[in-house]
């Protein structure tokens, strides 16, 4: 009988300890933000306005973490009305065919202290491809709301080429007006369900 409760406790015990944990996005307190070379002398920031996201966890420090993200792209914001309209066309993202970039995790670990490497696949415009981002744990902390939170900062870059958003034009010295490389910010407020 003690063996029997003995198994039962356990079996408790080992469904305790594997429960998975949800955290979706705080979006009044996180930010997408991106970065592209212009005409090869400056560069141009954006931020995209309305995303979603969700983690699900069975550890405390999200070290088996499983994360998607999505991105509404006519959500484009660089502060310019004429060249947020060319984005969101067929030039770039195509948003009439191709309205979500959407984020799939493969592999988030703890590389060391706070840092990560998270690992997945990226569509955008219809194309998938693997992609990686190094990400800042900021750790975790009550909010006065009765909500805990986590905080999360990623960072990576993408070929936007390979993704077919690949419009571009020389300009009179012989450089490009888009760079190909786009740096990508993110900055994250998780809420914990």
């Amino acid at each position: 009988m003690k063996k029997a409760l003995f198994s039962i406790a356990a079996g408790f015990l080992a469904l305790a300890t594997t429960a998975q944990t949800t955290w979706v996005v705080d979006l009044a307190h996180s930010k997408v933000n991106f970065t592209v070379e212009h005409l090869v002398i400056s560069e141009v920031d954006g931020t995209f306005k309305s995303f979603d996201g969700k983690i699900i966890t069975s550890n405390e420090d999200f070290s088996d973490a499983s994360i998607t993200f999505s991105i509404d792209v006519s959500s484009v914001n660089t502060d310019n009305g004429k060249r947020d309209g060319h984005l969101q066309s067929e030039d770039f993202f195509y948003v009439e065919k191709h309205p979500k970039m959407i984020f799939e995790s493969t592999y988030f670990t703890k590389k060391s202290g706070n840092q990560y490497v998270l690992k997945g696949n990226l569509t955008m415009r219809g194309v998938t491809k693997p992609v990686e981002f190094s990400v800042k744990y900021g750790g975790q902390a009550d909010d006065g709301y009765g909500n805990t939170k986590a905080g999360f900062i990623a960072k990576g870059s993408i070929n936007r080429m390979e993704f077919g958003v690949a419009w571009n034009a020389k300009t009179k010295q012989g450089g490009w007006t888009v760079g190909e490389e786009v740096e990508l910010l993110i900055k994250l407020e998780m809420i914990k369900k």
